[in-house]
């Protein structure tokens, strides 16, 4: 890939290096290893300044040393920060690396399991390396595909990523460029594909050079994180080279499969060609030139079916985007203090919304935003959508940080988990959620700046002002706040921890084995509401194949009376059955069969999936 982003290792000892700073006459290229000297570069009329440059091995170090300044400042399109954010950029040969998945193809996106991890927290080590010995237990329990927390480089040690500073750049303490390789390497030889989540609507504070190039940011704008990125702007060009390259570059030299784009909704364009338009133009290019599919999920507050559409009818061109509501609507039915956090949502008409629909909030006034809000996506396929019952947001967005292992009761995570892998999206899971995982997610981050340091201690209080009765946050720059994060691997082959594993990997295995469950056409699928707290859901397939799903939030039973049909329904799964009961006796039970006009008493808090023939 060659393009004006970042430097370019040709061969041969052999780089182009490439800055874009176009109200600067003057740009040195400083190589400080292996061997000192400065080197004058070439102005572009698009205010890009390039060198080629001999005898400069894959690890040379280098910085910029702008027109009329002393200090030396790190590639902002870096492709590694061996030092860290302050450091010297490193060369990167992309073209040697031993990749052995030359006859992978992907997996089809309506076919995933996603998985998302932290790799600081998802093992002892925090490191690339360490997920691969992982990867197997993933695949046992039937998870084929994993979403990588965002690595790009940022300040300090430990972070939850979307605070990267270098876009290009694999964080050093993970593992690097050669990291992230070898763990991409290794799963697509498991059978596993690679989603890496990017943030393109702010760069993080500590070690932040773009402004000292170029508009990189515009006051036309303002965001959670100060200044938007210049999209559409006076010198606006660049920029959006430097965003719309990125995804090219983790599709080609890191065969990643996938990207997760953090917030759309907070990066503003009103180019004639937007971002989104631009990013799918070059990525659909790559698609054809590469042979094999390459995604883009997007993290999106708009509730907005446009962002799944097709540029050439206005739309932002994304695969599938986050699916917040369907959260929103199951976890205030299952925890009776989600309506605190959630004031829009906890009726079981939303969840039956959540599941025909897809947004739940579609055009009604919401409290919360305190206006109308959404737009109704019932004709928009459930392959356009992920749909989650946890993720880092949700987890790490509380006080304690607290899984839903320890908000609800394990009949109810059993209900929960039911619920996603019975709707008609992919589903996606938060790591250490298969098996019940109780360490917390809290927010950390390592800045060295004493300034922001207090900034952000101060930031994290107010954000909970309204939640005080639950304490006070963790101090995100404790080391202790980040080791309590890291996962308990022997948890799952103990107690109740295994029968939820067991229990996840069984609700996997009848998702795949049954097209009624796999279908993502939502004009197949009713949610009759049974008062006052039960879910009956309705789903078919092409082949007829046919289930239907009990989700009891009630305390108490409820009586159903199934309707006619001429249909013989058997039993796939019981969450009352022994097995997956933690102290080995069923509380209740449903039948094996029922016939038509049948009336079933369902158990409080009890999921049940039935599969029908006729």
């Amino acid at each position: 890939m060659r393009n004006n982003t970042g430097p370019y290792f040709i061969g041969n000892n052999t780089c182009m290096f490439s800055c874009w700073a176009p109200e600067k006459q003057k740009v040195t290229l400083r190589i400080v290893s292996p061997k000192e000297r400065d080197i004058p570069m070439e102005k572009d009329d698009m205010g890009y300044f390039h060198v080629n440059v001999a005898d400069i091995p894959p690890g040379a170090e280098y910085y910029f040393m702008l027109e009329g300044e002393k200090e030396l400042l790190p590639d902002p399109a870096s492709n590694f920060q061996p030092h860290g954010v302050h450091g010297a950029s490193a060369v990167v040969n992309h073209h040697t690396f031993p990749w052995e998945d030359a006859a992978w193809k992907s997996i089809p996106l309506e076919d995933i399991v996603l998985y998302e991890l932290h790799i600081g927290t998802f093992t002892e080590e925090g490191t690339f390396d360490a997920v691969i010995p992982r990867l197997d237990d993933l695949i046992s329990t039937g998870i084929n595909a994993i979403e990588i927390m965002p690595v790009a480089q940022f300040s300090g040690e430990r972070n939850w990523g979307y605070d990267g500073v270098f876009l290009y750049a694999p964080h050093v303490t993970y593992g690097g460029p050669e990291g992230l390789k070898r763990l991409v390497n290794a799963c697509h030889q498991k059978g596993i594909a690679v989603y890496l989540d990017v943030v393109y609507n702010h760069v993080g504070p500590e070690g932040n050079v773009l402004h000292r190039y170029a508009p990189y940011f515009t006051s036309r704008y303002k965001i959670p994180w100060g200044d938007a990125m210049n999209m559409d702007d006076r010198w606006a060009d660049g920029v959006r080279d430097y965003i719309s390259n990125n995804p090219l570059y983790w599709f080609e030299y890191y065969h990643i499969d996938g990207l997760r784009v953090d917030a759309i909704h907070t990066l503003y364009d009103s180019s004639a060609v937007s971002i989104w338009e631009l990013i799918n133009q070059k990525v659909k290019s790559l698609r054809e030139t590469l042979g094999r599919p390459l995604y883009l999920i997007a993290e999106s507050d708009l509730n907005s079916p446009r962002v799944t559409q097709q540029p050439i009818i206005g739309g932002m061109g994304f695969d599938a985007q986050w699916l917040d509501d369907f959260h929103h609507a199951l976890y205030t039915l299952a925890d009776s203090r989600g309506k605190r956090r959630y004031e829009d949502y906890g009726s079981m008409h939303q969840l039956a919304k959540a599941y025909t629909d897809g947004f739940v909030l579609s055009g009604e006034f919401v409290k919360f935003r305190k206006r109308r809000f959404g737009r109704s996506s019932a004709g928009v396929g459930g392959n356009h959508f992920v749909a989650f019952t946890q993720n880092h947001d949700q987890v790490g967005n509380r006080v304690k940080g607290e899984r839903l292992s320890l908000l609800v009761d394990f009949e109810r995570l059993k209900l929960v988990a039911g619920a996603l892998f019975t709707a008609p999206y992919i589903p996606l899971l938060f790591m250490g959620e298969e098996y019940a995982e109780e360490a917390p997610f809290l927010f950390f981050c390592d800045h060295q700046n004493p300034e922001l340091i207090n900034a952000t201690r101060e930031g994290r209080k107010k954000e909970f002002a309204d939640f005080r009765d639950e304490g006070e946050p963790a101090d995100p720059f404790d080391r202790n706040t980040f080791l309590q994060c890291k996962l308990n691997w022997l948890a799952r082959r103990q107690g109740r921890h295994a029968i939820m594993l067991r229990w996840y990997s069984e609700l996997i295995s009848l998702r795949k084995e049954h097209p009624a469950l796999r279908s993502y056409n939502k004009d197949n699928i009713q949610a009759e509401v049974i008062e006052p707290g039960m879910l009956v859901i309705h789903r078919k397939s092409k082949d007829k194949n046919k289930v239907m799903v009990f989700l009891n939030f009630a305390e108490h039973d409820t009586t159903y009376r199934v309707p006619a049909g001429n249909v013989l329904w058997r039993k796939l799964i019981d969450s009352r059955d022994a097995r997956w009961n933690t102290e080995n006796i069923a509380s209740a039970f449903l039948p094996s069969e029922i016939t038509e006009t049948n009336f079933v008493t369902v158990p409080a808090i009890c999921i049940a999936i039935y599969t029908g023939a006729q």
